[in-house]
């Protein structure tokens, strides 16, 4: 497995992934090609991960966001989505993916990552269920055991408040679940 940042040339290799993983007719395919102009402008990150083969297998995404702490506004990371494609499933490469992408946020001198996403997962890297921390989630669609949060070092103090997506999360539909 290789994991690094894509290329241009990535970009399709990328939708087929996320669509595979998500199987949702390419709706958070179309969240990552609306994120991906962020990431190019240093507000965030990608990655993906090469099979063997040097097929692209997985994919991972991590937006600048902010909470709204009482005293201030905190750059936080928003870590989403993850993809990795069906038939590469439970083989470790999501696991992978996210140490990779954490170790990565680190150079970005925020303290804080937001996701939501499955809970029998993100416990063993570190998430914590981030509602009992003190943080609100963005929207009442997020599940509470969904909404986690990880600390990338000791905190220079103590945070609270809601968590803010970036505006694409919102205009493509993407925070939270529908009925």
């Amino acid at each position: 497995m290789e994991i690094s940042q894509p290329t241009s040339r990535d970009a399709e290799a990328i939708s087929q992934v996320v669509t595979s993983a998500f199987d949702d007719g390419g709706r958070v395919a179309e969240l990552v090609l609306q994120l991906r102009p962020l990431w190019l402008q240093g507000k965030g990150f990608e990655l993906v991960a090469k099979a063997d083969g040097g097929q692209i297998v997985a994919h991972i995404g991590f937006t600048c966001g902010y909470l709204d702490d009482p005293t201030r506004l905190e750059q936080v990371l928003v870590l989403s989505p993850l993809s990795v494609a069906a038939a590469h499933q439970g083989q470790g490469f999501g696991l992978a993916m996210v140490k990779e992408g954490l170790r990565v946020a680190e150079t970005f001198g925020v303290e804080l990552v937001f996701l939501e996403g499955i809970p029998a997962f993100y416990p063993r890297l570190g998430f914590v269920p981030a509602g009992p921390e003190g943080f609100i989630k963005p929207s009442v669609r997020i599940p509470d055991e969904a909404f986690m949060a990880k600390y990338l070092a000791t905190p220079s103090r103590q945070l609270s408040g809601a968590l803010i997506y970036p505006e694409v999360f919102w205009a493509t539909d993407s925070v939270g679940l529908r009925e």
